[in-house]
């Protein structure tokens, strides 16, 4: 069999994180009954008239300018023509012939090193609703609360040549996405959404071979198996003497196989004309200067900072840089303790461990970095132990108590008063007459046990140094 090479191009569509919609004022709120958050406008009644989202605007260029972009000074919008259930308008307000964005590119890294991703251009449009297909009863629902939300189209050139890179381009947008606060890209609700456009040829062809699209894939996994699988489908196909068709497909992730929605669409089929109700769209050097001095810190800054100042390994600054809510948590516990490598290391050991066995994120899960910021200088201040500040933090996650306060009423301060620990250590010591005695004669190792029985005659709350410390000079007052 001929060695062939696949040739990837990414449509990406991210749902913008606006409270309203691009062309009117409904509500972009994830979750909503069905058919809830419409209005004559995004539900495309006769005459009435859009009015362009201000924010939408200011977002798409932050997006272009993080993934080096040229913006497109003087834009417009034009409608795209097409007939589906769920685009009540019967078409689309998109921008075809002079995007917002343009010629960007996104640096990945990936088991073969790292590589440069073209953008071909980035667009403003709106999103259409949704069909409910009810399985029982054999019909199909329409949902009309997602027109008219504001969507980012992200058109990569066919520069991708494998799964992994397809998935490290997605990662990296999702970050830059959540970084700059454009979207919440949050594949399970649909707010990011992957069009995968592969071919195959002979390595070594300059001709591509024939597409296929597979549409609106909804993970990272499910676009790895879609796109090896559409691979192997097409290879087989060619060595069988058989054609590709370039043709829409969809992705059933259950049986793991792609089967033909329709034929591609290309952009005459669509009718394309400026649309009439819009202004165009111009951008002034200062507005551009202005969103250019406000964009954050993205995760690549963040990652080398959080090695080079403040200590952290690169697989546990690459760990919380890769949640901007983990970030948030981070900084300010670090902060609040004044040492964000203990920050690094309670994030990583015990607060991760509680999202986990909460089946949730940092995302989905509100947490108070401050707080843990308190817990861990409480600990360090030798106010309470280790054991007693991962209660706490156990309590401040489920409840979300006052760190101190909840220390106080459980009894969980640590002691660490000579005068306190003294007497239950000579207690200890005189129950227990046979580790004593092989301490004495040279077993050194019973001390972890004289010290483990002290602090369970201490209920926990002694510091661990302050009974050690004590109990060796008991010790050797008995030599």
């Amino acid at each position: 069999m001929k060695d062939y090479e696949m040739v990837i191009g990414l449509e990406v569509h991210c749902e913008l994180s606006t409270e309203s919609k691009i062309f009117c004022g409904c509500s972009t709120k994830f979750g909503g009954a069905p058919n809830t958050h419409v209005c004559e406008v995004c539900s495309g009644m006769p005459g009435t008239l859009p009015t362009l989202n201000k924010r939408v605007v200011e977002f798409a260029v932050k997006a272009g300018l993080a993934l080096n972009c040229e913006i497109t000074r003087n834009n417009k919008f034009d409608r795209k023509n097409y007939f589906y259930p769920d685009l009540p308008k019967a078409y689309q307000i998109s921008q075809l012939y002079l995007p917002i964005c343009r010629n960007g590119h996104v640096d990945i890294e990936t088991s073969n090193g790292r590589k440069s991703i073209g953008i071909h251009e980035i667009h403003m449009e709106e999103d259409a609703g949704k069909l409910i297909h009810d399985e029982e009863t054999g019909m199909t629902k329409v949902d009309f609360n997602r027109c008219g939300v504001p969507l980012l189209e992200i058109v990569s050139e066919p520069d991708f040549r494998s799964a992994e890179e397809v998935t490290a381009y997605l990662a990296k947008l999702r970050d830059t996405m959540q970084y700059l606060g454009v979207s919440d890209c949050k594949m399970q609700e649909g707010s990011m959404r992957a069009d995968v456009n592969l071919s195959v040829r002979v390595r070594g062809a300059e001709e591509y071979g024939t597409r296929t699209e597979m549409k609106n894939i909804a993970s990272f996994k499910a676009i790895e198996r879609a796109i090896e699988y559409e691979r192997e489908r097409q290879i087989d196909l060619i060595e069988e003497g058989g054609t590709v068709v370039q043709e829409t497909r969809r992705w059933d992730d259950e049986k793991e196989y792609t089967y033909a929605m329709r034929s591609k669409e290309d952009a005459q089929d669509y009718k394309y004309f400026p649309d009439p109700d819009l202004m165009p769209v111009s951008i002034s050097e200062e507005y551009l200067e202005s969103i250019r001095a406000s964009l954050p810190e993205l995760a690549d800054k963040k990652r080398e900072r959080y090695v080079s100042e403040m200590g952290l390994t690169e697989y546990d600054a690459d760990i919380i840089t890769g949640s901007v809510a983990l970030v948030k948590i981070f900084e300010q516990a670090g902060q609040k303790a004044g040492n964000f490598k203990d920050a690094a290391n309670w994030i990583l050991t015990d607060l991760l461990k509680f999202f986990n066995d909460a089946q949730t994120t940092p995302e989905d899960k509100p947490f108070d970095g401050d707080k843990l910021g308190t817990i861990i200088k409480m600990v360090n201040d030798g106010k309470v132990n280790r054991k007693s500040g991962k209660k706490i933090l156990a309590a401040v996650f489920e409840e979300d108590v006052d760190p101190e306060k909840y220390a106080d009423e459980n009894g969980l301060a640590q002691v660490s008063d000579a005068s306190a620990i003294e007497p239950a250590i000579r207690k200890v010591i005189d129950a227990n007459p046979k580790a004593v005695g092989e301490y004495l004669a040279g077993n050194t190792k019973n001390i972890q046990f004289l010290i483990g029985q002290s602090m369970r005659e201490l209920r926990g709350k002694a510091d661990p140094m302050a009974v050690k410390d004590i109990l060796e000079k008991l010790l050797a007052e008995l030599k």
